[in-house]
């Protein structure tokens, strides 16, 4: 089962709707626990955290060592890294599962997964920018936008987050391209979110 890990800085409205999106994976049994890293937010970040039943793990350590700090308390075997404003689509929950259950079964537990990019604008031709979407992203180098799964045991062994310069794609980074699986399910970024 998976922890999510989202940084937060004066992220309110932000994770209000990256919390949503969560849902339907608390439902399918999917999430077990969303852990809150914030940096010290002065706007309602907090309360949307206390509402939402979520942990709250405050520090005023770097974002690297903060998400590292996070997910050292996290409980799942597998860690799920969103940033605020980060809108999983529907479906998501159980390709997260899949990914893991094959990644336990053939024993490839070393490998990581990113969400791919949601089409933003269907207006124009739906088929022609899903299909130039789908190209683009199966092209371009995993990023921190697209979320970050992965399990415990390698991000324990990758030595986590860490105080670096844009500590979160530094992971991916040293993941390596060939070791992040694209999944399927869609996710969009919505205003706000951003590193924090």
């Amino acid at each position: 089962m998976l922890s999510v890990v989202i940084p937060t800085h004066d992220s309110e409205r932000a994770l209000v709707a990256t919390l949503a999106s969560l849902v339907s994976g608390l439902m399918a049994s999917a999430v077990r626990e969303v852990i809150v890293a914030d940096g010290g937010s002065t706007d309602g970040t907090r309360q949307v955290v206390d509402v939402a039943g979520c942990s709250l793990f405050p520090s005023t350590l770097p974002l690297g060592p903060r998400l590292a700090a996070a997910a050292a308390s996290a409980r799942g075997d597998w860690l799920m890294f969103l940033r605020p404003g980060a809108v999983l689509e529907q479906g998501w929950a159980q390709e997260v599962l899949d990914f893991g259950e094959t990644a336990r079964r053939e024993d490839v537990g070393t490998q990581a997964a990113v969400f791919r990019n949601a089409v933003q604008n269907l207006r124009p031709r739906p088929m022609l920018l899903e299909l130039i979407t789908l190209l683009r992203g199966a092209l371009e180098a995993p990023n921190a936008d697209r979320g970050l799964v992965v399990s415990q045991a390698l991000y324990r062994r990758l030595g986590g987050h860490r105080d670096e310069r844009d500590a979160e794609n530094a992971l991916i980074r040293r993941i390596g391209h060939r070791r992040i699986a694209r999944l399927r399910a869609a996710i969009r970024v919505d205003a706000g979110g951003t590193a924090c």
